[in-house]
């Protein structure tokens, strides 16, 4: 009887060995085809229910940044179980193993405080027949994750030799493990940095932003404002210079669309072979030199929004096929015979009188309501002096941070320069204006003399061109004495103390040069 005792537990060693053999061979050929802990777990895992009599199991990794543990892959959990078995470290038996580092056999699970059942996958069944198991995984002495299992009680089972075989398991898929860890941890850096990327292109691009305070700035924002929220095609008119594209992408960044690409197209800038290609793709072979298949803007733009700059400059067979897309929403590429189906709003914009192209027959009539459904106009720069000064601020200050000198001002007679002027260029050629004034100025003001000859000009700045040594004297006196007075708020006794002079002196050189003191009182 001893010796057939003695014979059926050296049978049962010789199983158990194959089967730890069978397993450990199963676990190291799942990780000789990928290092990718998403091939290799669901193996290792039902190996473990196959050779250990494992009923359910869980790899947990552990988030570096948060400190939270949670489930990345599990065997017998439903996918809601799975998300549901979050912990923090030292929390519960998972958390303790993490914490400490140590592997933890738990005997009956309902004997156990520590046990916390996150899951729910034990709620209704018997956890005094359950012995729950948890090994650290480890690179060096950094605990990254643990491999856990559930198995039924058994007397004649050794946990302690379970906890030897899962250890060993879990050193074999520790580099995977790191892998998996480090792919998530950059996959999360990424949506947070694409997520801060959207809210700074929203702040930058919302129409608070859009510098104008002058009423025609303000009619702007609220059609913006109106518009945003809805999917209706756009029309923004304008001169060249006055920012149509900016608010194009104020539209964009507070629609419902925001989170998707805002494609731009400027219809003017290419040919209409090239054009009719970037729009709507081509297929491979479809002319020569399409070597490959290429989608078009509006297929990068699904689900988005296309900008469509200078629409006015349409050749007539592309606005065809647009007046097609804005009607059906679906067009085919040069060369398909395929139709493709796009979920796209459009926003135009042209600085051309499309009235007049229409009446001329340059602009389909059809294509022109289509696109005129909610029609925006961008004032010229003339057309809001108020808005000269905050812009030409905004450019000073981004201009020197950009070339790295301290600009503190724009001295009197270069405002009235700025303010004669009427900027046929609108905002970008302020824009050009200052920017070269920034470069030129080495006093950290910026003078008349800064700014191009075209705004020097006796035409536009109503100053006398005196080409003399006195002339060039009498204009530098003039514009200090006006920044004194300007300083002073128009008190001339303060002006001259500013410039060390006498009173009497200074309402001399006012009378000479004819200066309004009134101006500058507050």
């Amino acid at each position: 009887m001893d010796m057939s005792k003695k014979s059926e537990k050296n049978q049962a060693k010789v199983n158990r060995e194959v089967k730890e053999l069978t397993l450990l061979w199963e676990v190291s050929k799942a990780l000789s085809r990928s290092m990718d802990l998403r091939e290799v777990v669901g193996p290792v895992l039902n190996a473990l229910s196959e050779q250990m009599g494992m009923t359910r199991g869980a790899l947990t990794l552990v988030n570096r940044t948060s400190g939270e543990i949670y489930i990345e892959a599990a065997h017998g959990l439903s996918e809601n179980q799975r998300r549901r078995g979050r912990y923090q470290i030292g929390e519960g038996v998972v958390g303790k193993v993490v914490e400490t580092g140590q592997p933890v056999i738990v005997p009956h699970i309902s004997e156990e405080p520590l046990f916390l059942d996150r899951t729910g996958a034990r709620k209704n069944l018997k956890t005094e027949d359950i012995s729950f198991i948890c090994v650290p995984i480890k690179i060096g002495h950094e605990v990254i994750g643990t491999l856990s299992t559930d198995r039924l009680f058994d007397d004649s089972t050794s946990l302690k030799e379970d906890v030897r075989l899962l250890s060993i398991i879990a050193s074999m898929v520790a580099q995977a493990v790191r892998l998996r860890q480090e792919t998530q941890e950059e996959r999360e850096k990424l949506i947070q940095e694409n997520l801060r990327l959207q809210s700074e292109l929203k702040e930058r691009f919302r129409p608070a932003n859009i510098i104008g305070k002058s009423k025609g700035m303000r009619e702007v924002y609220e059609l913006v404002a109106q518009v945003s929220r809805s999917n209706a095609t756009v029309m923004i008119r304008g001169e060249s210079g006055t920012g149509k594209e900016l608010v194009a992408n104020a539209i964009h960044y507070n629609s419902l669309r925001a989170n998707k690409s805002l494609i731009k197209v400027n219809c003017a800038a290419l040919p209409e072979t090239v054009l009719e290609s970037e729009l709507f793709g081509h297929e491979k072979g479809a002319f020569t030199g399409a070597t490959y298949e290429r989608k078009g803007r509006f297929e990068l733009a699904h689900g988005g929004t296309i900008f469509l700059d200078e629409v006015g400059d349409l050749p007539p067979m592309v606005q065809i096929r647009l007046l097609r897309v804005l009607q059906e929403r679906e067009f085919e590429r040069v060369g398909a015979a395929t139709t493709t189906k796009v979920d796209v709003r459009v926003i135009a914009a042209t600085n051309r009188n499309l009235e007049e192209l229409v009446a001329e027959g340059k602009f389909r009539e059809d294509l022109y309501y289509r696109l005129d459904v909610f029609p925006i106009y961008v004032p010229p720069l003339r057309e809001r002096k108020t808005d000269i000064l905050l812009l030409a601020d905004f450019f000073v200050e981004r201009y020197a941070k950009v070339n790295n000198k301290r600009i503190h001002r724009i001295c009197t007679h270069a405002i009235d320069m700025l303010m004669s002027y009427h900027w046929p260029g609108n905002v970008r050629e302020l824009e050009n204006c200052i920017e070269r004034a920034v470069l030129v100025s080495n006093e950290g003001v910026i003078y008349g003399y800064h700014l191009p000859p075209t705004l020097q000009s006796s035409t536009y700045t109503g100053t006398i061109p005196y080409g003399t040594l006195q002339g060039e004297l009498d204009n530098l006196e003039r514009d200090l004495i006006m920044d004194a007075l300007k300083t002073s708020r128009g008190n001339m006794s303060q002006a001259a103390k500013i410039l060390g002079t006498s009173e009497r002196i200074m309402g001399l050189r006012i009378q000479k040069h004819d200066i309004d003191t009134k101006r500058y009182r507050t």
